[in-house]
C-alpha cells in the first residue's frame, strides 16, 4: 500500500466517522475517494469539508451539473435512429411562429434522480483530492443549494450548471445565463435537447436589428453506421 493509498483511506474512515448519516455513500476507487450526499446535507457537508482542519478542502476545483436521463443505455445501437443519443438530431422539432416548441417524447428515466450536482475539491494544505455529488430531488424543477458562500468561486461555475441544465442553485447571489444569448430558449446540455437547436438569430437588414427565428438547418442523423456483410 503506497502513501497516497493510505492516506485516503485514512481520510475515507475519518469522514465515515465524523459525517455518518450525513452522507449517503462513500467510496474509494480508482485511487479517487468520492461522496455520496443528500441535497439537505449539501451545505453542512461542504462547510465541514472546508472547516476542518484535518481536511481544510479550501479550494474548489470545478463544479458541473449532469443529466442522467436515459443513463445506460446504449448509444451505439446502429440499427434504429432515435431522438436520443447521437440521432436526436434526426426529426425536426416543430415550432409555432410564437417560438412555442412542441416538446420531444423523453424516453424514460432509468434513474429516478435525473440532474446531479459533481463538485471536485483540492486540500492544498494535505494534498489530496475529493469528489462529492449531489441530486435534485424534483426532476421538473431541479433545485441545488449554492456554494458560493463557503467557496466564492462556484458563483460562475453554478451559473454555467444553470444555464447548460436548468439547474437552479438556491440563494445564488446572480444566478443568470453566462454562456447562451438572452433570447435562448432551453438548456443545451440537457440529454432531450435537440442538437439542431430550437432558435437562430441574424440580422435584418430591412428591420435593421438583430432577429430570431426557427432553426433552419437541415435534419441530419448523427448515428455511426456499420454496414457488415453477412
Amino acid at each position: 500500500m503506497n502513501a497516497v493509498t493510505k492516506k485516503l483511506e485514512d481520510i475515507q474512515h475519518y469522514l465515515q466517522t465524523q459525517l455518518g448519516d450525513q452522507l449517503t455513500a462513500i467510496k474509494y476507487e480508482f485511487n479517487e475517494l468520492s461522496l455520496e450526499v443528500p441535497v439537505e446535507h449539501w451545505l453542512e457537508v461542504a462547510q465541514f469539508l472546508h472547516q476542518d482542519a484535518s481536511l481544510a478542502c479550501q479550494q474548489l476545483i470545478d463544479l458541473c451539473g449532469v443529466d442522467y436521463l436515459s443513463f445506460g443505455d446504449a448509444e451505439w445501437d446502429v440499427t434504429t435512429a432515435s431522438r436520443s443519443g447521437f440521432s436526436r438530431a434526426f426529426h425536426p422539432i416543430e415550432a409555432d411562429p410564437l417560438f412555442e416548441f412542441a416538446q420531444p417524447t423523453q424516453p424514460p428515466a432509468l434513474n429516478s434522480q435525473r440532474y446531479a450536482v459533481v463538485v471536485h475539491l483540492l486540500s492544498i494544505e494535505h494534498n489530496f483530492r475529493l469528489r462529492m455529488r449531489t441530486w435534485a430531488t424534483n426532476n421538473d424543477f431541479p433545485v441545488v443549494p449554492s456554494l458560493v458562500q463557503i467557496w466564492a468561486v462556484a458563483n460562475w461555475y453554478e451559473r454555467e450548471a444553470f444555464d447548460m441544465f436548468g439547474i437552479l442553485f438556491a440563494r445564488h447571489p446572480d444566478l443568470r445565463r453566462i454562456l447562451t444569448d438572452y433570447g435562448f430558449v432551453g438548456h443545451p446540455f440537457r440529454k432531450d435537447f435537440p442538437l439542431i437547436g430550437q432558435v437562430e438569430m441574424r440580422y435584418d437588414s430591412e428591420l435593421k436589428r438583430v432577429v430570431y427565428q426557427p432553426v433552419s438547418l437541415e435534419p441530419r442523423v448523427l448515428v455511426p453506421r456499420v454496414i457488415r456483410q453477412p
